[in-house]
């Protein structure tokens, strides 16, 4: 072979370890490098550390979309869990105690969405289509109260003894003009938009006055007061004097707010405690799967099994209980159109809407049969002992929610 040939030869050789010195080095620069341990990895997840590639740091909008896709998963796993949540009372939480669970969304996911969209929903329903209605309640006690103070200022006048001025009974009227003004403009129509100002006005106007009326007389038979002793303060004995003093100023102004509160706009009350109420359920549910626990305890099932029979009724009261608060919205839309076909229905969604409402009950008796595998006569009388409890349970939360709300107003 001739030099040339050779030296061809070894150039060739040379540039082609070149590329593949090139080819190696660009891979080395292209190769993904983990940035918690900072190892190279192939795949989603670190061999080293398993962290994943995938960056929690996006655009809100797709942390949502994907928040919802692993909540809800929108495939067949939604009506796969819909169906028997509403109508196969049991149904799904064996499943999942046999293990069959890929098919359906998990318990704790499925809790939180069905929880957040009920408790949205009802807020929503309350301070719009139900806002009319508290006014009107907030307008009747109101009325009833200045009637009642009219009426007190009648006996007054009666009873008063006529002087040379008669300024006392020339007082007497004056104050009889001003809350008849009040009277007769709480009972205007408030579904006119000009009415519904006037009124609140008004009412706001009558409060003040009857308030000032209350505390030049010292009147406290409407008052509200938390205490534990004869001489109204609230303290107990393992508490320093100092603590028991403080415990006792926050009740008297807690009490303050709910006396005012009840007497005039309950609406930011209620808008309150059902912002509370969604943690305080979600507080509830493993205190309620501990006494399913403790009842159940001969079943031999773990507390993670009863945690999940609470994640599938309450998902299933919430599902239930939404679907009834949008039919009686449906049913008062199409009752208000008119005709027959509206009535016929109206009375339509409100059948569906009582059926559900009944169904409730006899669903969650049938899911604790099922799952706990107990008699018709022993379901029975245990079905009723954990609804008193829960009756209990659910009061408190609810006084817990409506002082929480107090103490945000």
């Amino acid at each position: 072979m001739s030099q040339e040939n050779q030296v061809v030869n070894i150039n060739s050789s040379l540039s082609s370890q070149e590329e593949v010195s090139v080819i190696n080095d660009s891979e080395a620069v292209a190769q993904t490098l983990c940035d918690n341990c900072h190892q190279s990895v192939e795949g989603a997840f670190c061999s080293n550390c398993g962290q994943s590639l995938d960056s929690t740091l996006k655009y809100f909008w797709v942390v949502i979309l994907h928040l919802l896709d692993d909540i809800f998963s929108f495939d067949s796993r939604a009506s796969r869990t819909l169906w028997p949540l509403i109508f196969r009372p049991g149904f799904l939480t064996n499943e999942y105690f046999a293990g069959r669970r890929v098919h359906y969304v998990p318990p704790l996911r499925l809790y939180l969405f069905i929880s957040i969209v009920f408790f949205l929903t009802l807020k929503l329903t309350v301070s719009g289509e139900d806002q009319q209605t508290i006014e009107m309640n907030n307008n009747k006690a109101a009325i009833t109260q200045v009637t009642e103070h009219i009426k007190t200022l009648n006996e007054k006048k009666l009873q008063a003894q006529p002087t040379p001025d008669n300024k006392n009974i020339a007082s007497i009227d004056a104050d009889l003009a001003r809350f008849n003004r009040y009277l007769d403009d709480l009972k205007l129509d408030i579904s006119i938009a000009e009415n519904a100002k006037l009124v609140s006005t008004t009412r706001q106007l009558a409060t003040i006055e009857l308030e000032r009326v209350k505390l030049g007389t010292d009147d406290k038979s409407n008052s509200i007061t938390i205490s534990n002793s004869a001489d109204g303060s609230l303290s107990f004995d393992f508490l320093s004097d100092e603590s028991n003093k403080k415990l006792d100023d926050s009740a008297k102004k807690l009490a303050e707010k709910a006396k005012k509160t009840f007497t005039t706009d309950t609406n930011r009350l209620i808008n309150e405690v059902l912002g509370k109420l969604p943690q305080l359920m979600f507080v509830l549910l493993p205190i309620f799967a501990l006494l399913l626990k403790v009842i159940f305890i001969f079943s031999k099932r773990l507390y993670m099994e009863h945690l999940t029979v609470a994640l599938h009724s309450h998902s299933f009261i919430f599902v239930s209980s939404l679907s009834i608060d949008l039919l009686d919205v449906a049913h008062d839309h199409v009752k208000a159109l008119g005709g027959g076909f509206a009535t016929v229905a109206a009375s339509i969604l409100g059948f569906i809407g009582f059926a559900l409402l009944i169904w409730i009950p006899i669903y969650l008796f049938i899911m604790q049969k099922r799952i706990y595998k107990q008699g018709y006569i022993l379901a029975f009388f245990t079905y009723g002992f954990v609804g008193i409890i829960y009756f209990i349970l659910m009061a408190l939360t609810t006084v817990v929610a409506i002082v929480w709300g107090l103490t945000e107003i």
